[in-house]
């Protein structure tokens, strides 16, 4: 029998390894509200995406920052839950921080650069999430294994 164990020790690369592997978080907004976006991350465990002010979840955030969300692998069985929750704030970006966010974006999608996307790509806005809080849990490591992270 697996026991259940927790860590809590600060393991930000683990964290920062992981958030590199995916690609897609469940972002929380007011509501209750959820939605699929894809993500690009920098060395400080910051999120980027994109989406429009007009959607559901752009307007809750563009009436409130703070946010919630998830991030894991697809088809996973319990044995194997390795995922993250994470808290912090959300904030709609502009000038030289947009220009910085959206190279990295665009780093990692390339495809939103492309001429046939890139006009839409640059009317949309481009977010920060800036975590305060993340957990990464991996019952690969003993069932209930966590690693947290705090700001």
């Amino acid at each position: 029998m697996t026991s259940f164990r927790m860590t809590t020790q600060l393991n930000r690369s683990q964290i920062l390894d992981f958030l590199r592997e995916h690609q897609v978080l469940t972002l929380a907004v007011a509501g209750p509200y959820a939605a699929a976006v894809f993500y690009a991350v920098d060395d400080e465990l910051n999120l980027y995406f994109v989406t429009d002010s007009a959607t559901r979840h752009g307007a809750a955030l563009s009436r409130e920052s703070s946010v919630a969300g998830t991030i894991q692998r697809d088809r996973q069985n319990w044995q194997e839950i390795r995922g993250v929750q994470w808290t912090g704030q959300c904030a709609r970006l502009t000038g030289a921080e947009r220009q910085a966010g959206w190279e990295l974006y665009l780093k990692r999608f390339a495809f939103a650069g492309a001429p046939e996307l890139g006009p839409a790509f640059a009317k949309v806005d481009l977010w920060k999430i800036t975590p305060d809080w993340i957990r990464l849990t991996d019952n690969g490591q003993g069932f209930g294994h966590k690693v947290e992270w705090t700001r």
